[in-house]
């Protein structure tokens, strides 16, 4: 099978998906407790009367039937259309716009500090394994998974912003405000995966083609690229999705730095029961992590043309 027509095929099966998500995130906003109309509403300070609620009822259509409802919303969601905000009363779209390149840049500083960091810890602590070296990296990791973010993001504030005074503490006032909320959000990403690339370096390391290679002379860097190549296969999946994961667990981090971006802009939509906005954002992350799980398996099926050709076990050299 050749690497297009597989994409193909994982395009197609990516429609129901996204079919099933933009459904889940209508369902669960229309099973939230209270009526849309009055919150609506009470957030623009205005009495709820019977007169006013049924008029605002209609104009949001509430009145119709639910898959009517349904269609039209996603509807106007394929034309660009995600609703108006009911507290700011601008269009959920630019809101987002707004937002969004935060998140992003926050999830980007993050996502190249997993892999400036983990990869160089892997590799040192698996070919140093039972040595000092190994054993410290391998403590920095399972106390790394251990802390939980926004004790990680107290201490790190502490240290750096309050006790040294070498950063800013939060906001998005200078380059230098990203680095204590990015370290924050990838601290416990970059333990999980020192862990699976240094199990992956080790048990790679023993395999016959390894030692084949050896016996035949191979530079160690050429012999270094298969290793990484194969070890990686198997946490390639998980790698892909750090990105989504990054972006839809930066709330606890952008509310404790004070960050503007999409993780804040939900939740205080959440605490002021916006109820359009939570409903962008969760039909916006759905769709990110599908997107993004197609990109890593076709990257996992271009790095490795087994999945291509879905036969043997045998590892492939560069």
């Amino acid at each position: 099978m050749s690497l297009a027509r597989y994409a193909l095929m994982r395009a197609a099966l990516v429609v129901p998906l996204l079919a099933a998500a933009s459904l889940l995130s209508f369902v669960l906003i229309q099973m939230s407790p209270g009526d849309p109309a009055e919150v609506a509403l009470r957030l623009n300070d205005i009495t709820p009367t019977p007169d006013v609620l049924a008029e605002t009822r209609a104009q949001l259509g509430l009145d119709d039937p639910f898959w009517q409802r349904y269609l039209t919303w996603l509807w106007a969601v394929l034309q660009g259309d995600l609703g108006t905000s009911f507290v700011t009363g601008r269009p959920v779209l630019e809101d987002m716009a707004q937002a969004l390149p935060a998140t992003l840049a926050l999830a980007l500083c993050a996502f190249a500090l997993l892999l400036v960091t983990a990869l160089p810890a892997a590799l040192l602590a698996a070919f140093r394994a039972g040595r000092w070296p190994d054993v410290l990296v391998r403590g920095l990791a399972f106390l790394g998974s251990a802390l939980p973010p926004f004790w990680a993001g107290l201490l790190l504030i502490w240290l750096f912003a309050v006790h040294w005074n070498l950063l800013p503490m939060g906001g998005m006032e200078k380059p230098a405000s990203v680095f204590l909320p990015a370290c924050t959000l990838a601290l416990p990403y970059v333990a999980t995966y020192v862990r699976l690339l240094r199990a992956g370096l080790l048990q790679v390391r023993e395999e016959h083609f390894v030692l084949y290679a050896r016996a035949l002379g191979r530079s160690r860097t050429g012999l270094l690229c298969s290793m990484l190549r194969n070890a990686l296969q198997p946490t390639l999946a998980g790698l892909g999705m750090s990105l989504p994961r990054m972006m839809a667990g930066s709330f606890v981090v952008e509310c404790l730095f004070a960050w503007p971006g999409l993780g804040r802009l939900c939740v205080t939509a959440i605490f002021s029961r916006d109820f359009p906005v939570i409903q962008a954002c969760v039909l916006f992350l759905a769709v990110l992590f599908i997107l993004c799980n197609l990109a890593a398996d076709l990257l996992a099926a271009l790095l490795d043309p087994r999945i291509l050709k879905g036969s043997g076990d045998g590892r492939r050299m560069a």
